[in-house]
């Protein structure tokens, strides 16, 4: 018997060009990969002039289609308004699950509303000053900044590193809001659940916001929290009491 392999969810990948830097074009398509398959990939803008010329050799390196945008008049953004016609003629066509929407740009928050309403999942993209409505506006928003990663120096033979956009202390007040939803008699809560809990409270909670690439170490290292390894080898926390140090917990 034949088992047939399971497709992952079809998504399409729709950039502004005018507010994305194509420094994170390798990071974004390795970070849409986490949700599904970027069938298509287009990228909106004036490719006539200076200002986008550094996509050029991107565009072919990740099968990015263009869709060129003459500013017939200044200061409208004919490219704003061929990716929202665009993306809602992809969803009428009803080939899609998902929308990965890569701009920073406000004026994309009720596209992202818009598709969400009709059953479509949206992953935003953009720079961390994006504003809130926009973030707020997308299942998931990742910050552009944590797509580029740091380059070692040449033979040092290290690993890439992140950048902490915030200290690990920033994210103490997140985690403690994801707990207090999650039933518990005692305080002590599984973290993979707490993972499960901020996918849904929070669309721009990231690790590699903080510096770390995992919660498990954001938790370990970031302070306000006692933690120990359980049955299964599953790691559980709970929130230090305000006002003093809990008795020192071990991780087994």
């Amino acid at each position: 018997m034949k088992i047939e392999q399971q497709r992952l969810p079809r998504l399409a990948v729709l950039i502004d060009a005018d507010n994305t830097s194509p420094q994170i074009a390798g990071g974004l398509f390795e970070e849409v990969a986490k949700f599904g398959e970027a069938s298509v990939r287009r990228i909106y803008g004036d490719f006539s002039g200076p200002q986008l010329r550094s996509w050029a050799d991107i565009l072919s390196k990740h099968a990015i289609d263009p869709y060129q945008q003459f500013a017939y008049t200044k200061g409208k953004n004919a490219s704003d308004i061929a990716l929202v016609i665009d993306a809602m003629d992809l969803l009428h066509s009803g080939r899609f699950e998902g929308f990965c929407l890569v701009s920073s740009d406000s004026d994309f928050t009720r596209l992202a509303s818009r598709l969400r309403e009709q059953g479509a999942d949206v992953y935003g993209f953009g720079k961390q000053d994006t504003p809130e409505s926009f973030r707020q506006a997308c299942r998931r928003f990742i910050y552009t900044e944590n797509l580029v990663s740091e380059t070692p120096a040449a033979n040092s033979g290290a690993a890439p590193k992140s950048r902490s956009l915030q200290p690990p202390s920033a994210a103490i007040p997140i985690l403690e809001k994801a707990i207090s939803q999650i039933e518990s008699e005692d305080g002590w809560v599984r973290l993979d659940t707490v993972g499960s809990v901020l996918v849904n409270l929070v669309s721009d909670f990231d690790v590699r916001t903080f510096g770390f690439r995992k919660l498990s170490d954001l938790v370990r290292n970031g302070g306000g929290f006692d933690f120990e390894k359980i049955e299964g080898g599953h790691l559980r926390i709970r929130a230090k009491p305000a006002g003093g140090d809990s008795p020192k917990v071990k991780a087994k």
